[in-house]
């Protein structure tokens, strides 16, 4: 229920609702039960007998799926209980697929999802792929991925959250919309806050447009616990939540490789100690954001590699030189067990530091 000034403007938030809901409908059509309401991927005239058989691996082939999850496997380091619920996703959106050719139509599942985890451990990455995966089986028209923030959706005044938050449903409707730091939608310790427009908004559209848009939501997971205890209702509507735990050194270590590798940079036999060393004690800092700030590490040792080669300007450099790090370019000794000022400047915007490892 809407609460405080927000009462106000109920017919804004039921116009935003009924238009995102329209707009995935063609004109005039007349709504059809979820289960049976037809969706790319469908098969309807190719029904198949109930004598023939299906083999998986052709299935699987015939999906591209297969090549989805290689780009995740081979993007992410580690994250292993990530990947299997992926894959497990995976296999039942490929067994639902083949059973609407036999006929078989059954409830379309219910895809929206949260993430939770430190800033850093690949969520927008997974959902960048989980929304490729998705229209690959038909269940998404598009398969993009639109993130966005309390910012983009809450307004900050009465009839300013209804058009914003319709304008980013529209913008997601076919694939994903990521919501990350979702908590911070409503804030209830302010009866001026118009958060709780938005909530209500997304509950209406992932309930009644669920088969145009999947909804995945973002997060350190105290908090999300504590934001779904506070809006059950969309608990309810949430059927796959996967935890994104924190890399181990060995792991930080394997990213940085996997981030220099397109670049044409490598680590000196060296500066890879060096680095191991820089990353042990980085953990230990605060705001530590697991690839985001191995990927801060390497642009600067790239920044200090370059201004290592122009400080010797009449020096002959070969191209190896161009490509090698060195331990020079990682100062360890500027990283401590306190906070430092370029801790403090870790971005907490998780678009700010480019795509997630």
């Amino acid at each position: 229920m809407l609460h405080g000034s927000a009462l106000r403007d109920q017919s804004a938030w039921r116009s935003a609702v009924r238009a995102v809901s329209a707009a995935s409908q063609p004109p005039g059509a007349e709504p059809m039960p979820r289960a049976r309401r037809p969706r790319k991927g469908d098969h309807p005239a190719e029904l198949l007998g109930p004598e023939t058989t299906v083999n998986f691996a052709a299935e699987r082939a015939g999906s591209g799926i297969s090549e989805v999850l290689a780009a995740l496997d081979s993007e992410l380091v580690g994250l292993g209980p990530v990947k299997k619920r992926i894959q497990e996703m995976a296999a039942l959106l490929l067994v639902d697929r083949v059973r609407q050719r036999f006929g078989l139509m059954s409830t379309r599942p219910n895809l929206h999802m949260c993430f939770t985890g430190a800033p850093g451990v690949g969520k927008t990455t997974v959902g960048m792929r989980m929304a490729e995966l998705l229209h690959r089986l038909g269940y998404l028209d598009r398969g993009h991925l639109v993130a966005a923030t309390r910012n983009d959706l809450v307004g900050e005044y009465i009839g300013h959250t209804a058009p914003k938050t319709t304008k980013v449903l529209a913008r997601a409707r076919g694939g994903v919309l990521f919501i990350d730091e979702a908590y911070y939608l409503h804030r209830a310790d302010s009866e001026k806050d118009y958060g709780q427009e938005a909530v209500e908004i997304l509950l209406q559209v992932m309930e009644n447009d669920r088969d145009n848009l999947v909804v995945i939501l973002a997060g350190y997971k105290d908090r999300m616990d504590a934001f779904f205890e506070s809006n059950p209702g969309m608990s309810s509507r949430i059927a796959h939540h996967l935890d994104f735990s924190d890399y181990e050194l060995d792991e930080l270590e394997s990213i940085g490789k996997l981030m220099l590798e397109p670049e044409s940079y490598y680590l000196s036999e060296d500066a890879e100690a060096t680095f191991r060393e820089y990353l042990k004690r980085r953990m230990e800092q605060p705001r530590f954001a697991n690839g985001r700030s191995v990927r801060n590490a390497l642009e600067r040792a790239r920044l200090r590699h370059a201004n290592r080669l122009l400080a010797d300007p009449d020096r002959n450099w070969s191209r190896d030189d161009l490509m090698r790090l060195e331990p020079v370019d990682i100062p360890v000794s500027r990283v401590s067990s306190r906070p430092t000022e370029h801790s403090a400047c870790q971005p907490s915007d998780p678009r700010a530091a480019g795509p997630r490892r």
